[in-house]
């Protein structure tokens, strides 16, 4: 006889957080099952009988990097205005960057803009349903996740497209939206740094923000081999490499929406 404890997740934002998360939940003597969702931010763990506390289950998910509080503990409304406005920088830029990698030409910009898009659906559905049903969440993040996952594919047909007739984008314009994506970044954790106490959560702030800042130092080394090699290569590169990584957090949101719409 198991029974379940469900609780809420801090920082759900792609399928490695996710899967590092049912990891440290399983390594536990007793669980027999955890389930992580993206579109919920929740963690859900069966235990046998004797198995781990809460308080144990929480001390194993913060080695990861995230905090874990019972399902329905209500939200610090100052963290909640401090979310909001992550959110909005994330949208914000997300659309900016699009239009920046239409301009000049680079298809590493238009992947890079589908990290801030991403991040700013999945913390902006976490911020607004917390009132909504199990059900409507599912349905809203199904819809979220056809859209990321469209973007993802349009971007990689872009970039697959360009590779048999690659144009040389702008490397200037490139690596300034680039450092300007990094910048933004390092703002949301500043936002987040400060508002937010204790280790694990410090220790979030610094992976979310670590594997953003990866991505966009990526395409600002891609805007100088550009200019460098005088070669399209190194921005058509990097963008299927984005745009295969945003691929993968899309289809878990939907995995992850089709399994709570069927429960």
């Amino acid at each position: 006889m198991t029974d379940t404890l469900r609780f809420s997740v801090t920082g759900l934002d792609c399928a490695n957080c996710a899967a590092r998360v049912e990891t440290a939940a399983r390594s536990l003597p007793g669980v027999t099952a955890a389930r992580a969702s993206l579109t919920a931010g929740t963690l859900e763990v069966d235990r046998a009988p004797g198995g781990p506390t809460p308080q144990a289950l929480a001390e194993a998910v913060a080695a990861t990097g995230h905090d874990l509080a019972p399902l329905g503990a209500p939200r610090d409304p100052a963290y909640a205005r401090i979310l909001a406005w992550v959110v909005a920088l994330n949208l914000g830029y997300g659309v900016f960057e699009i239009a920046a990698g239409l301009i000049a030409g680079s298809q590493a910009l238009l992947a890079d803009s589908l990290d801030f898009i991403g991040d700013g659906l999945i913390s902006g559905l976490a911020l607004a349903a917390l009132g909504w049903t199990a059900r409507t969440r599912a349905q809203t993040a199904l819809a979220q996740g056809v859209f990321l996952a469209a973007m993802g594919l349009a971007v990689l047909a872009g970039t697959l497209g360009e590779a048999f007739r690659p144009e040389l984008p702008q490397s200037a314009l490139m690596g300034a939206v680039g450092a300007g994506a990094l910048a933004v970044n390092l703002l949301c954790a500043l936002l987040m740094m400060r508002h937010r106490g204790g280790d694990a959560s410090a220790r979030a702030v610094w992976l979310f923000s670590r594997n953003d800042a990866l991505g966009n130092l990526a395409v600002v080394a891609a805007a100088g081999l550009v200019a460098a090699l005088n070669s399209p290569w190194p921005d058509i590169v990097i963008a299927a490499a984005i745009a295969a990584l945003f691929l993968a957090s899309s289809a878990a949101i939907l995995r992850d929406a089709r399994r709570e719409l069927a429960a």
